[in-house]
C-alpha cells in the first residue's frame, strides 16, 4: 500500500494497515531466527559428521564397540569413552534427582517464608561457579576423601557381594567414574532443583488448599497434588540436568582419571567423550588420531541429541496422556 493511498484512509484504517505490516515483518524476523538455530543446528552436525567420516570408514563398527585407543599404532576405538559418559552422567543423575526434588519440596512446601529467598539464592549461586572450579575442588578436596574414606569402605562392604561387588571392587585411588559422578551430580542439582522449585511454585494455592481442607498431610499434597500437576515440566526439568552432564568437560577431565582402559568398577579411573576431546585434541599428530576424536565429537552430539528427544517425545506422549 502507497503512502498515498495510506494518507487516504480514515485513521483506524491506517493503524490497521500499519499494524499488518509490523507484524508481518515480526513474523519474518521470527521465522528468520528460527531457522537460522536449525540451519547452525544442521551445520555443526555436518561439519562433525564430515570431519570424523575418514575414521568411521577407516574402523567401521569396531569404532563403535572395540576399545583399543592406541595412538602410535594409531587404532582408535570409542566405546570407554561412550561407556564413561554414559555411566558418570546416570550416577549423576541417581544422585541429583532426588536431591533436588527434596530441596524443591523444602523450599515451596516446608521452608518458612524468611528461609526460602537465602536458600534459593545459594542454589542459584552454584549455578554460576565455573566447572573447572569444580574439577579443581574434586581433585584437591573430594578425591583424597575418596581415597582415605569411601572407596575402601565401598571395596570391603560391596566388594565381595556376588553381583554388585564387581561395580565396587578395585584399588581405592579416588580418581574414577564415581567421583565424577558425585561432582556431576553436584554441578547439575542447581539446575534440576531451580527448574522444580519454579513449578511447583506454580500450581494453585487453591489447590494445596483444598487437599489440606479435606485432611491430606504435607507428603501427601505433594504426592497427590503437586507432582501430578507439574510432571511434565518436572521430567523436562530432569532430562535438562542430564544434558548438562553428558556435555559437562573439565570438572570430569580432574577428577575422571582418563584412562582408556576397559573397567566395570566404578572405582576405577576411565574416560568420556568430552574429556577425551580436552585433553588429546592438541597432542593429535595424524590426521587419524585427529579425524577420530572429531568422530567423538558427533558421538557425543548423537548421544545428547537422543537424549534430549527421547525425552520431548516422552513429555508429548505425557500430555496427549493427561489430555493437554
Amino acid at each position: 500500500m502507497s503512502a498515498t493511498t495510506q494518507q487516504t484512509l480514515p485513521p483506524p484504517a491506517r493503524r490497521r494497515s500499519r499494524g499488518a505490516a509490523g507484524d508481518t515483518g515480526f513474523r519474518v524476523l521470527a521465522g528468520t531466527a528460527a531457522l537460522l538455530v536449525l540451519i547452525l543446528l544442521g551445520a555443526t552436525a555436518a561439519a562433525m559428521f564430515w570431519g570424523g567420516l575418514p575414521a568411521l570408514r577407516a574402523f567401521g563398527w569396531h569404532f563403535f564397540v572395540g576399545v583399543e585407543w592406541d595412538p602410535v599404532a594409531k587404532r582408535f576405538a570409542a566405546l570407554v569413552p561412550i561407556y564413561g559418559t554414559l555411566v558418570t552422567s546416570a550416577i549423576a543423575m541417581l544422585i541429583a534427582v532426588p536431591v533436588s526434588f527434596g530441596i524443591a519440596v523444602f523450599l515451596t512446601e516446608v521452608a518458612p517464608t524468611w528461609v526460602r529467598g537465602p536458600v534459593a539464592a545459594a542454589i542459584e549461586l552454584l549455578a554460576g561457579v565455573p566447572s573447572i572450579i569444580y574439577g579443581m575442588w574434586g581433585l584437591f578436596v573430594f578425591v583424597p576423601f575418596m581415597a582415605d574414606y569411601v572407596d575402601p569402605f565401598l571395596d570391603a562392604a560391596l566388594g565381595p557381594l556376588p553381583v554388585i561387588g564387581a561395580l565396587f571392587s578395585g584399588p581405592p585411588m579416588g580418581i574414577g567414574m564415581l567421583t565424577a559422578g558425585i561432582i556431576l551430580a553436584i554441578m547439575v542439582i542447581p539446575f534440576v532443583s531451580a527448574v522444580m522449585r519454579d513449578v511447583f511454585t506454580l500450581v494453585p494455592p487453591s489447590l494445596r488448599e483444598s487437599a489440606f481442607a479435606l485432611g491430606a498431610t504435607r507428603w501427601e499434597v505433594v504426592r497427590g497434588v503437586v507432582l501430578p500437576y507439574t510432571r511434565t515440566a518436572v521430567v523436562g526439568g530432569i532430562f535438562l540436568g542430564l544434558g548438562r552432564a553428558l556435555g559437562e568437560t573439565m570438572a570430569v577431565t580432574f577428577v575422571l582419571g582418563n584412562a582408556h582402559d576397559f573397567s566395570i568398577s566404578l572405582l576405577a579411573p576411565g574416560n568420556s567423550i568430552a574429556a577425551a576431546i580436552a585433553n588429546e585434541f592438541t597432542e593429535a599428530d595424524s590426521d587419524i588420531y585427529r579425524q577420530s576424536l572429531i568422530a567423538l565429537g558427533f558421538l557425543l552430539f548423537v548421544v545428547t541429541f537422543v537424549v534430549l528427544a527421547a525425552a520431548k517425545l516422552m513429555l508429548l506422549r505425557m500430555a496427549r496422556r493427561e489430555g493437554t
